[in-house]
């Protein structure tokens, strides 16, 4: 995948799926310890808050697209994509109480440490704690995050993956940072509907995922994979 076409599919992803995230994680940034600031300090500490995910999100797809680079293969690469979609669709399908059980404990006992910690750096008033909630929010389980961080495992590279999990981070940015702002008027009841979307987010990646294997050719979409690279490298010496 180019760097353009990894630029633009997960800014996309992440402007679409940003509003599954202000479902999921809005209360999160409406209770950032910004104490009385003005409204330029409130805009400095929620891109401080913010920058902190995307920095989490980028070391994550460092690392996956790096597992991603020795593990996959250009050649396998497009049935991994097909793989990945398809069990997002048959999860999708399943009852809410399969669904339910299929939940890992140790992930639970994860999730518990991490919103203890998050809890500790809302009681301290500084851009340090604001950037280290931002970076513990982005290790708190989300499906949007998975599928994410899925097509960064398939990027090719580490950097690439990376870059992907970068891009992805900037397209939640304007509506995570409104947040900060406009929290207040997030109801729960507000917040529940948006939490009702996620399905269909899921849906739409997973589809997505399955279109992006097929190799169909369709630049940004499903992009047609070198597969005989190797090949003619080869040839060449």
């Amino acid at each position: 995948m180019h760097v353009q076409q990894i630029i633009s599919m997960a800014f996309v992803m992440g402007l679409v799926g940003s509003f599954h995230c202000l479902g999921m994680c809005g209360p999160i940034a409406m209770a950032l310890p910004m104490g009385h600031r003005n409204n330029t300090s409130r805009l400095l500490g929620g891109i401080i808050y913010n920058l902190g995910r995307v920095f989490t999100y980028s070391f994550l797809g460092l690392v996956l697209g790096l597992a991603g680079d020795f593990l996959v293969s250009p050649k396998i690469q497009n049935t991994v994509s097909i793989v990945f979609g398809s069990l997002i669709g048959i999860y999708l399908l399943l009852p809410s109480k399969t669904k339910t059980s299929l939940r890992i404990a140790p992930s639970q006992s994860l999730l518990v440490r991490l919103r203890k910690q998050i809890a500790k750096f809302l009681y301290i008033e500084n851009n340090s704690s604001l950037f280290g909630i931002g970076m513990l929010n982005g290790l708190l389980p989300c499906g949007m995050i998975y599928l994410a961080l899925t097509s960064s495992f398939l990027a090719g590279s580490a950097l690439k993956g990376s870059l992907f999990m970068f891009s992805f981070g900037l397209g939640t940015f304007p509506t995570m940072l409104a947040a900060v702002f406009f929290g207040s008027f997030l109801n729960q009841h507000i917040r529940s509907k948006l939490r009702r979307l996620v399905p269909i987010f899921l849906f739409f990646m997973a589809a997505l995922l399955i279109v992006r294997g097929m190799n169909l050719g369709i630049p940004y979409l499903s992009p047609s994979l070198p597969m005989h690279a190797s090949t003619e490298a080869v040839n060449c010496h």
